[in-house]
C-alpha cells in the first residue's frame, strides 16, 4: 500500500472518529446513559471547593474503547 493511500485511511478513521465523538456531544443529554453523572463517580463538595472523579464513567468508557478495539482487531485477521 502507498504511503498516500495509508495516510488517507488515517485521515479518514480520524475523521469517522471525531463525527462519533461530536454526535456523542450534540445527543448526550437525550441518551439513556449520561456520562459523568453514573452512580459510582465521585463527588466531593467541601466547604472551599470542590472534588469529582467519574470512576463509573472511566470504566464505561475503557470497556467500550476495549471492546471497539477488540472487534477492529478481530476482524482485520
Amino acid at each position: 500500500m502507498e504511503a498516500t493511500q495509508q495516510l488517507g485511511r488515517v485521515l479518514f478513521s480520524a475523521g469517522a472518529l471525531l463525527i462519533v465523538v461530536g454526535a456523542l456531544f450534540y445527543f448526550g443529554a437525550k441518551l439513556p446513559l449520561r456520562l459523568g453523572r453514573l452512580p459510582g463517580d465521585i463527588s466531593y463538595r467541601g466547604e472551599h471547593g470542590t472534588f469529582y472523579f467519574p470512576l463509573a464513567s472511566s470504566l464505561v468508557i475503557s470497556v467500550v474503547v476495549s471492546l471497539i478495539l477488540w472487534l477492529v482487531n478481530h476482524f482485520r485477521r
